[in-house]
Order: structure tokens, then sequence, then C-alpha cells
């Protein structure tokens, strides 16, 4: 029996015969999802093949976000060593599509604020992973041998070496920062416009302690949603006055616009190579289209700073060229 049948079965033992059962969303991982139709209801079960994906991971996040009162999906039933999930439908309005939709921006960003304020202020449990050195590194890694070397071809040794210095800024930046717990990935696809509780809040995982800057940026400098420049610097200053409220470790103003601008390099850096890896490791190309936006972030907020404005003007002059250049 395959793992779809034995993801079949499982589920009709566990919760019962089904109506239906669809494809619910795919995400840059090995995890997949599924809703699951009942004549009453809906479900989502995720496939996390325990050789790929573990579930203690996400369990343990998943009980640390719900107990802050953070909106993830209520579990129904699993089954640890298959690596199966049965959880609550929080439907699949994103906050990309509501944005489509016609949803007042202010609206989305006000909910996301006060969640991610919550998010922030999370007491990880003793020993949990750091941003530290070796992992915003080996994240910036990700461009070079990904983008720069497998995708374009170009000698992304010697390139690298040639901004080892703009690394090396960009890491001591992030390391001085008020470190907090943060989410990775909150996007417009991982963040769920609901008419109660909103938003739900998904693939979460992969949560780290960090730089305080790290989740703004991966929502206001979204690689898959552009916000107006002017709109950006407002809501950047709307949590920047919450997240001081609560009590989180944020600087003055000054001091946060640089911190937002520098971490968004690194991770915009970190995302552009892990796009090309999907296509070329993982045969999934759809992410290649979002590399020009990603790097046109690293470019614009490269600039207004003399150390790093030479690495935004090489790839603005050489990197994005090359990307739109037709193949031999």
């Amino acid at each position: 029996m395959n793992r779809r049948d034995r993801m079949r079965q499982w589920i009709t033992d566990a919760i019962g015969a089904f109506a239906e059962l669809r494809p619910a969303s795919q995400d840059a991982s090995f995890r997949r999802y599924f809703r699951i139709i009942y004549p009453d209801q809906s479900l989502i079960v995720m496939d996390a093949p325990p050789d790929r994906e573990p579930l203690g991971p996400w369990l343990e996040v998943r009980d640390l976000l719900a107990g802050a009162g953070i909106h993830v999906p209520a579990l129904i039933v699993l089954d640890r060593e298959e690596g199966f999930v049965a959880m609550e439908d929080l439907g699949s309005v994103t906050y990309e599509t509501a944005r489509q939709q016609g949803v007042d921006p202010g609206q989305l960003f006000g909910e996301a604020w006060s969640a991610l304020v919550r998010l922030a202020a999370v007491h990880p449990p003793t020993g949990w992973a750091h941003y530290d050195t070796e992992r915003l590194e080996r994240e910036m890694d990700l461009f070079w041998t990904w983008l720069v070397g497998r995708h374009l071809g170009l000698d992304a040794p010697v390139l690298r070496d040639r901004f080892a210095n703009v690394h090396r800024a960009l890491i001591d930046r992030a390391l001085g920062q008020g470190q907090v717990w943060v989410h990775r990935d909150y996007h417009s696809r991982n963040l769920l416009f609901l008419p109660e509780r909103s938003p739900g809040v998904i693939d979460f995982q992969d949560a780290v302690v960090g730089p305080a800057s790290y989740d703004p940026v991966s929502l206001l400098r979204d690689c898959y949603v552009e916000w107006p420049d002017s709109a950006v610097l407002d809501w950047l200053k709307d949590y920047h006055v919450q997240a001081c409220s609560a009590g989180l470790p944020l600087p003055a103003w000054p001091d946060w616009r640089v911190d937002f601008d520098w971490m968004g390099i690194q991770r915009h850096l970190k995302a552009a190579g892990i796009f090309a890896r999907l296509w070329h490791r993982d045969g999934k190309p759809g992410y290649l289209a979002d590399i020009p936006r990603t790097l046109g972030y690293v470019i614009r907020a490269s600039f207004p700073y003399p150390s790093l404005a030479p690495f935004g003007t090489w790839i603005e002059a050489e990197i994005l060229p090359a990307l739109t250049a037709p193949k031999p």
C-alpha cells in the first residue's frame, strides 16, 4: 500500500468515511496537505513523512503558540509514527488572497501585528535553537550555491569572497538585535484571513530564537506580495509602537529602521537561494518568478548604506540581467 492509500485508510479508521479528499495546499517542504470533506465539516490532514519532516517540532511549536493565544489549527487526531495529523480547517483565504479580494490592508496588518507581538513574546523551551553565526551564514550561502552557482553558472566562491565583508556586517547586525521567538515564515501565504480570531497561523515548525526584526521583514517585504514603500514604513512604525508597549526588546525608531533593512537583505538572499534550490533539487519551478522581486528588496535596502551599496549595485547590474537573459 502506498503512502497516500495508507493515509486514506488511517483517516477512515481514525475519523470515519469521508465524501471527498483533495489537495489543500503545498509548501516548500516535503509536507503535503489535504482537505477531507464530511457532510457537516471539513478537516485538514497533514502528511509529514517521518524521515523527511519529523512531527515533533511542529507539535511542540503549535502547543507553544496556542498557549500564547495565537490561532493555530486545533488538533483532532494524529499518528506520530506514520506522520499523519488531522486538524482544524482554517480555510483557504490567505492574506495574499484577501488582499486580492479587496480586504483593507490596514485590517490585515492590524491583526497580523497583534498576533506577532504575542508570538515574539513566547518563551521557548530551554536549549531551543537560536539564530547564530553559523545558521545566518548557512542561509546566505544558499544564494551563492543555488542561485549564483547552480542557476546562473557563475563562479560563486570567488564572487562570495568578494562580498565577505557584507556577510560579516549583516550577521553582526542581526546578532546585535534583541532576540525573540521568530516564526521565520510570517508572510502572506502562511497567514489565513478568518471571520474570528484572525489571522490563522500555519507553517510554524521552523521557529527559532532570533532577531526581533526577522518576522516583520517576512511580512512587510513579502516575497509574494509587494506593498507600497510608504505603507510599509507606516506599518513598520505601527509594529514598533505595539512591540515596545508590550516590552519586546526593540531599539529606538532610527536603529529599528536600520535593523529592518539589514535583516531584510540577509533574509532575501536566503529566500532567493531557496527558490532556485526548489527548482534544481526539488523540481518546483513556480518560485523562480519570485526571485526578481525578492532581489529587488535587497537592492533597495542596500543603497542607503555605504558599506552595503556596492553589493546592491552588483546584484542590480549583474544578477538581475542574468536572471532574465535568454537561455542559450
